[in-house]
């Protein structure tokens, strides 16, 4: 999956070299709160984010190493298997990440090549608005795979209380995942019906919900768990 995960890395560079040959010299590279340009740039710019997203996937990379390295070296059974169940969902992050970054950078340069062809001084598109319906199928997805990672100290939801055992871990991330899909649904739907900026407000609003009231069940377990 690292594979997959670098070829999908690789095409923004690859899409915004051959987009840039037909995008005029000077495009806008910044907009305010309320859409209006203010600031035009070089074409050449545009390839700052697909390097950005680059470098972004040599971390997942990086730390996904380690924990393949981790699951080779690990003493017990039960260390592989947590070691690898991280190393998978991490693959997963990268590769979703790297999708979102993808679809996003295209939207902009679909964005920037109509404003620049047009001569119009407000954004075609609402970056704001589509990066957080983005953010919400990201959550939506990542909320299905966070069930699967073993306990660990690097995916799901960490608290002193969830780590405690593998009982807390598994009841506290099942409901951790349910909470972050929640956020997702909630996130897209605010999206699709209101401007960017107050999508991007909700969507915070909404993870911060989520995880207090996440992090309090994983206490409320780790309780009962004592109790027993």
């Amino acid at each position: 999956m690292k594979k997959i995960m670098w070829i999908v890395a690789m095409i923004p560079v690859v899409v915004t070299s051959v987009v840039l040959q037909f995008m005029p010299d000077v495009i806008p590279m910044h907009h305010d709160l309320e859409g209006n340009t203010d600031r035009w740039g070089s074409k050449t710019e545009s390839l700052i984010f697909p390097i950005i997203i680059l470098f972004i996937t040599l971390f997942w990379h990086l730390l996904i190493n380690v924990f393949e390295k981790k699951s080779i070296t690990a003493k017990t059974e039960k260390e592989q298997m947590e070691a690898k169940s991280s190393a998978k969902v991490l693959c997963v992050v990268g590769l979703s990440q790297a999708i979102m970054f993808g679809i996003m950078h295209c939207f902009i340069l679909y964005s920037s090549w109509i404003q620049a062809n047009t001569g119009s001084s407000q954004a075609t598109i609402d970056i704001a608005k589509v990066s957080c319906i983005l953010c919400g199928i990201l959550f939506i997805v990542l909320g299905n795979f966070m069930t699967k990672a073993k306990r660990n100290a690097a995916v799901g939801l960490r608290t002193v209380w969830s780590m405690h055992n593998d009982d807390t871990w598994r009841k506290s991330n099942r409901f951790g995942a349910i909470c972050i899909i929640v956020t997702g649904l909630l996130t897209i739907i605010t999206s699709i019906y209101t401007s960017g900026m107050t999508g991007t407000i909700f969507m915070l609003i909404y993870l911060l919900l989520a995880a207090v009231v996440a992090v309090i069940y994983s206490k409320k377990v780790y309780d009962k768990e004592i109790d027993k």
